[in-house]
C-alpha cells in the first residue's frame, strides 16, 4: 500500500509573509493561513464558521513570490503535504508541530484585501471571507507579472 500525504487549503494570511535567506542561498517563506471550517450549530440550526489556523512553509522561488506580492489578509491556496517536527522550547520542554510543505500555491481574489475585503484585521483572531477563483502564484524571475 502507498503513503499518501497531501493536503490542499484555500484561506487568508493572518499576517505577512517572512521570507529569510538561508546560508546555502536558497530562500524560505513562513507563512500563517486561517481556514474557515463550517459547521451546523445543533441547538440553533444556524451555520457558523469556526477559523483555523495552519503554519505553511513555501521554499525557493515560489516563497519568494509570494513574499513580494502577498500581505496580511491575502487569499491563498496551498497544496502540499504536511511535516511533523519536534522542537525545544525556549523553557526547555519537547514541543511538536506539524507544518504545511507547500509544494504549490496560488493567489486567490484581488490584490486590495484578499478574499476577506480588507487587511486590516489584527492577529490570529481574523477569519476568513469564502474564497473567489484562483491566480497562478507568478515565478520571481518574471518581469511581467500582469497586475
Amino acid at each position: 500500500m502507498a503513503n499518501i500525504n497531501r493536503v490542499v487549503i484555500a484561506g487568508n494570511l493572518t499576517r505577512d509573509p517572512e521570507l529569510r535567506q538561508l546560508s546555502g542561498g536558497n530562500s524560505v517563506c513562513k507563512l500563517r493561513v486561517a481556514v474557515n471550517t463550517r459547521a451546523k450549530d445543533r441547538d440553533s440550526g444556524q451555520w457558523t464558521d469556526k477559523p483555523n489556523y495552519f503554519d505553511v512553509t513555501v521554499w525557493g522561488a515560489q516563497g519568494e513570490s509570494v513574499a513580494r506580492y502577498l500581505t496580511k489578509g491575502s487569499g491563498i491556496l496551498i497544496d502540499g503535504r504536511l511535516e511533523w517536527r519536534e522542537f525545544d522550547a525556549q523553557d526547555g520542554t519537547k514541543r511538536q508541530a506539524i507544518d504545511i510543505i507547500a509544494e504549490n500555491t496560488q493567489f486567490i481574489g484581488g490584490r486590495e484585501g484578499g478574499m476577506g475585503g480588507g487587511s486590516d484585521r489584527g492577529g490570529d483572531d481574523w477569519t476568513p471571507a469564502p474564497s473567489r477563483s484562483p491566480q497562478p502564484v507568478p515565478a520571481a524571475d518574471d518581469d511581467d507579472i500582469p497586475f
